[in-house]
């Protein structure tokens, strides 16, 4: 509503509203004095700054912040008139009753599903996981799964085989390491699952010993499942013919398992929302709550979870409790929860997104009261449960967890969850791999936009449509779903899995702000190149790049697996080709949303630095729509830098209207950005061009660090980059640095992901030994090919940049050749020549081939899920 509008209030009088009214925001009906509290639904959600008069619209900073970001064009109060402020809920023993529990229904409603032995529950899908249990694994599973796509043609009673990777397990120290285990355990019990194949590398400490070891300690009826557990020994194309024929072995028995009928109180209903909107707590939660209450009375399961986002609305919560326990210990998870965040410097009220503040969700209060709305005002709480912790008896849970959906979703479905609710505002378009997502949007308009990837409208609740007829017509669509029809997303075939990610501290910290490093390389001892070195390349505004790619870069976590859908299809297209680009890359991750402020400088860089990176010919940025770092958020940050934000593409995939919308627009863009440029020239490059990144994982030979030093210093000493990571297992051979010739301590002379403008030799600062952030940060600073050392079996490469992976360790050699872009020797003749073909297209490394890439952010010392 338009500033000037005049608003006639049922029994009262008429206002003009002085500010233009967002779809979803607040204006005050009544005067509201400096120092009380505006409230909204019942509930505080802050102090008046100063009086606020009937007609104005209520305003926190955080809010008009968000609002200026977006340029909307609108009137705008130029100060908020509220700040956020919260009272800690206390529970009262003496005054505290048990709930009195609800009805159950006396017939018996049933459903098709797989019914499993040993305790491990009812299924309502039959599907194969190849379960990555650590990051190092990740990229071997999606591969696997590729390669076994059509195995399960004609298996009439198999659903599908599906690669669960997550980003957790590598490095030495894992402060979340039970909870993963309790993960990777529910996960591969879960009755969902007809078998599982269980992949590591045999390292760190995430282990398939140690998984077993805690699933045996734990109980978990790991017997109970067809399963296996492989760590990576050989070569990549050998382990993948080995586990593809583990696989196959297993279909007759997994298509064996036939659909029955059993009764509904076999669902477990996991309730998310994400995108949240201010009709998410009016129309989506209050359905989910409504379907989910029958479900209870017909002896099923319900699960709320995300604690964060029931920071103000614990007295909703506690309405009705089972018994006092439960509802201490509901307190003592969020209270514990804050203590945590509070460890990194941060508060769980910083919770809502960009996209949550748009649509009219000011704060964690407002937020949480209509997150809460997903729990039915009749249900008592039953239950409170750790992240992950297997469900017990039927009833109404609550789930300690993370705001973050996914890391929220995936505790919630290795607790034993069998379905998923998804309510979403925005449009959120996310799905879980071996779980079926129902997505439930608030509002009709929304829908409509986006209706080839939701399931259920509840905006018709606004519309005039009975909250019960709504309800009844999505439980039966909850009982075709659990009996095998195919949700939307399921249908549009992607997903993805976070687990709840490590944070760093364990205790208090005392937050600084990050240290400045000035970009000044380390001065090394010359070198001669051995041989002439030269190759071909393109001219750029920036010099010479060896190649020209097309970059889709996801804004978030959300956004990740249609920028991955994008590349893939554009590839098989061959878009770009007569206009010299060589391939469409995406850079999927898992940040930009349902994490901590403090983190985004990081994460900031490292956008920013592939935006820029040489290799990338055009760009475009594609936001979710909900999240933190949105498309208006990065325009901003581009423009900070001096940067035109009109040089990049920009999609949508919620404002544009969903998958197949949002695809059609990124090609047209890509389209028309190759139809006007005109053809690259070309030029000879030489050593004084060369962006090198220099890593290593594991030990490393004495002469092989003398030769990886020489390297160096040649690029070096002809005016080149070389820039290895501070936490490379190199800087443990104390040849490395006496043969680069450097004196004294290593230290970093670029932040991570900062972009290398001086040539020379720099150091990458690192947050921890994880390979992946390693590559990723690498990537970013602007090199244009990397030389990993192997020392003890070849890790992932990077999407967009080349890395060779080398060794001269005698047993990763011998058992892995064919993963090897060379052997090395004492000569660094050989090296520098296939970093030669390589920077000019007349190679291509192992990884690359074989598709064995990972790409992570990290969150530094302070991040954490949120």
């Amino acid at each position: 509503m338009e500033a000037g509008t005049a608003v006639s209030l049922p029994h009262g009088p008429t206002i003009t509203l002085r500010h233009t009214v967002l779809e979803g925001h607040r204006f005050a009906v009544r005067p509201i004095v400096a120092g009380t509290a505006p409230t909204s639904w019942l509930v505080d959600f802050g102090v008046a700054l100063h009086d606020i008069a009937p007609g104005d619209v209520l305003t926190n900073q955080a809010t008009l912040d968000e609002l200026r970001s977006r340029a909307l064009n609108i009137s705008l109060p130029d100060v908020p008139n509220f700040a956020d402020r919260f009272a800690p809920y206390h529970l009262d023993p003496a005054t505290f009753r048990p709930a009195v529990p609800l009805p159950r229904h006396d017939e018996i409603r049933t459903f098709l599903g797989y019914p499993r032995p040993g305790g491990r529950g009812t299924g309502t899908r039959n599907i194969i996981i190849l379960l990555g249990t650590t990051v190092q694994t990740a990229a071997f599973v999606r591969v696997l799964e590729t390669r076994l796509k059509g195995a399960v043609n004609g298996y009439a009673n198999i659903d599908g085989v599906t690669a669960v990777a997550h980003t957790e397990g590598g490095t030495a120290q894992m402060h979340n390491r039970d909870l993963v285990l309790r993960t990777l355990a529910g996960f591969m019990t879960h009755p969902n699952v007809g078998a599982v194949l269980a992949v590591d590398d045999g390292r760190g400490p995430l282990t398939n010993a140690r998984l077993q070891t805690f699933m045996a300690a734990h109980n978990y009826p790991l017997a109970h499942v067809r399963h296996a557990f492989m760590t990576l020994e050989g070569g990549f194309e050998e382990s993948l013919v080995r586990a593809a024929a583990i696989v196959a072995g297993w279909l007759d028995e997994v298509n064996g398992c036939q659909r029955q009928a059993l009764p509904l109180s076999a669902l477990k209903i996991a309730l998310q929302c994400g995108g949240s909107d201010a009709f998410s707590g009016i129309s989506g939660n209050p359905l989910v709550a409504e379907v989910s209450k029958e479900v209870i009375r017909y002896g099923g399961t319900a699960v709320l979870a995300e604690t964060d986002e029931l920071i103000g609305a614990e007295p909703y919560v506690l309405q009705k409790v089972r018994d006092l326990a439960t509802g201490e210990r509901f307190l003592a998870q969020v209270a514990r929860f804050k203590e945590w965040a509070g460890w990194h410097g941060v508060s769980p009220e910083g919770n809502p997104s960009g996209g949550n503040r748009l649509r009219g969700l000011y704060n964690i209060a407002l937020k949480s009261i209509g997150a809460a709305m997903k729990k039915h005002p009749d249900l008592p709480l039953d239950y409170a449960i750790d992240y992950a912790e297997p469900l017990g008896g039927p009833g109404f849970y609550f789930m300690d967890s993370p705001g973050n959906d996914l890391e929220s979703i995936a505790g919630q479905v290795a607790a034993g969850c069998n379905l998923i609710f998804f309510v979403t505002g925005n449009g959120s378009i996310t799905n879980f791999p071996f779980v079926p997502t129902l997505k439930v949007v608030t509002t009709t308009p929304r829908y409509e936009l986006l209706q080839g990837d939701m399931d259920v409208n509840a905006g018709a609740y606004l519309d005039g449509v009975p909250l019960a007829e709504l309800a009844a017509q999505m439980l039966d669509l909850t009982v075709a779903t659990a009996s095998g029809q195919r949700s939307v997303g399921e249908q549009a075939g992607h997903a993805q899995v976070q687990i709840w990610r490590d944070w760093a501290q364990n205790e208090p910290v005392k937050v600084v702000k990050e240290k400045g490093f000035d970009g000044r390389p380390l001065p090394i001892a010359p070198l001669p190149a051995p041989i002439p070195f030269a190759y071909p390349a393109f001219r750029t505004a920036a010099g010479p790049a060896s190649d020209r790619m097309a970059l889709i870069l996801p804004t978030s976590l959300c956004a990740g697996q249609i920028g991955r859908m994008a590349a893939a299809r554009f590839n098989q297209l061959e878009l770009g080709r007569a206009a010299s680009i060589s391939r469409f890359v995406a850079l999927v991750h898992t940040e930009g949303c349902g994490s901590s402020s403090n983190s985004l400088e990081i994460f900031d860089r490292t956008l920013l630095g592939y935006l820029q990176h040489p290799l990338v010919a055009h760009a475009l940025l594609l936001e979710h729509g909900c999240e933190k770092t949105h498309n208006a958020y990065m325009r901003a940050r581009l423009a900070e830098m001096g940067l035109n934000p009109a040089r990049f593409g920009w999609a949508s995939i919620q404002a544009e209207g969903g998958i197949e919308p949002v695809l059609a627009h990124m090609a047209d863009w890509f389209a028309a950005q190759f139809a006007i440029d005109a053809p690259p020239e070309t030029a000879v490059a030489g050593l004084a061009q060369v962006r090198l990144g220099l890593t290593s994982a594991g030990p490393v030979r004495p002469a092989a660090a003398t030769m990886l030093a020489r390297l160096a210093r040649v690029i070096v000493s002809a005016g080149g980059r070389v820039i290895v990571p501070q936490q490379a297992s190199l800087w443990q051979s104390p040849e490395f640095a006496t043969a680069v010739g450097l004196l004294g301590p290593i230290t970093p002379t670029l932040a991570f992901a900062q972009t290398a403008v001086r040539s020379g030799f720099h150091v990458m600062q690192t947050f921890s030994g994880q390979w992946t952030e390693a590559l990723t940060g690498l990537g970013a600073t602007g090199v244009e090919v990397v030389v990993a050392y192997a020392g003890e079996r070849p890790l992932p490469g990077h999407p967009l940049v080349p890395v060779l992976t080398v060794s001269a360790e005698p047993a990763v050699v011998e058992r892995c050749a064919a993963d090897l872009d060379l052997a090395l020797s004492a000569d660094v003749a050989p090296l520098l020549d296939r970093v030669q073909q390589t920077l000019g297209q007349a190679y291509a490394p192992t990884v690359r081939r074989q598709q064995n890439l990972s790409f992570q952010i990290p969150r530094g010392l302070l991040g954490i899920s949120l």
